[in-house]
């Protein structure tokens, strides 16, 4: 469903737009992508840390 603002149409919830900040908790680095929600999961793309880490992360999630 797609409502129409200011001339725009808009996601509902279940597709949004979303800014995904990603912080690697072994070296601390920090990364900012625009992913999409689809049900109970965000895709980014993102697979990995420069560290090779592949699983423990701190992920934030902002609606845009």
């Amino acid at each position: 469903m797609k409502e129409i603002r200011n001339g725009r149409a808009e996601e509902s919830k279940m597709n949004a737009r979303v800014k995904v900040i990603i912080r690697c908790n072994r070296c601390g680095e920090r990364f900012i992508l625009r992913g999409r929600k689809e049900k109970d999961r965000v895709e980014t793309g993102f697979k990995r840390c420069l560290c090779d880490n592949e699983e423990d992360f701190k992920i934030t999630e902002e609606y845009l």
